[in-house]
């Protein structure tokens, strides 16, 4: 007896079952890759390597850049060390010759001025000399004599000429100052006459030292002349350059 086949009807199959998907088909290869977790991994450092070498190379060439500006910084301040250092060199080597000029100027300086002092020297005994020639002739006979008082006239004189540059200076319109010099010399020198004649009285010696006053006021009028018409330059030589610049 035949059978018959039992028609399927959703009312034979359970629920669940009809809620159930087919599974999905997959294909072969993308199941390889996934189920081997290598090469899963070998992507992802690939791409983290990439990443890395980009970073790398972001970072060499800034730190390249930082180097190069620190180098030229270095390089501008060796220059700027160099130049200073040329600069210095310079100023001393300045400051030398400035030292060395000034070292030869007053070298100089104290050449003119011994210079200044022996023109007054001579001049003053000169002067001194000529006005004592008449003095002399009325109080000595002999050439003896004569010639003795002449060369302590012009010691002396020359003395006081060098001596009067240095204590007038520039106060030319001190006569104190300048009778006061005379006066010395001249009382000092007509002492030492009076010392060697013992037998002159008061009036006499008063004379005599009068005489040599007046013989030391004729050599320091001598010499103002000199200055007044620029022979004879005074003491000390800058202050008188200075002004003839000036």
């Amino acid at each position: 007896m035949a059978t018959t086949p039992t028609p399927i009807s959703s009312a034979n199959i359970p629920f669940h079952t009809r809620l159930r998907p087919f599974p999905p088909q997959s294909s072969p290869s993308f199941i390889i890759k996934c189920s081997n977790p290598l090469n899963f991994n070998a992507i992802t450092d690939t791409k983290s390597s990439s990443k890395n070498g980009g970073i790398l190379k972001n970072g060499t060439s800034t730190i390249n850049e930082l180097a190069k500006k620190d180098v030229a910084e270095i390089e501008t301040q060796e220059t700027e060390a160099t130049k200073m250092k040329e600069y210095i060199n310079k100023l001393k080597t300045s400051v030398s010759e400035i030292a060395g000029t000034e070292t030869e100027s007053k070298t100089m300086n104290k050449n003119k001025e011994k210079l200044e002092s022996v023109k007054a020297a001579v001049i003053s005994a000169i002067v001194g000399t000529l006005a004592s020639l008449p003095i002399s002739l009325i109080h000595y006979n002999s050439s003896y004599e004569l010639t003795v008082s002449t060369a302590i006239v012009v010691v002396t004189c020359a003395l006081y000429g060098a001596t009067y540059r240095y204590t007038i200076r520039r106060d030319f319109d001190d006569f104190h100052l300048k009778n006061g010099t005379s006066a010395a010399f001249g009382i000092v020198k007509g002492v030492a006459t009076l010392d060697k004649q013992l037998s002159l009285d008061a009036f006499t010696g008063a004379v005599c030292v009068a005489e040599n006053v007046l013989i030391f006021i004729i050599a320091a009028a001598g010499l103002d002349i000199c200055y007044k018409i620029g022979m004879l330059l005074p003491y000390p030589l800058e202050g008188s350059m200075s002004r003839t610049k000036m």
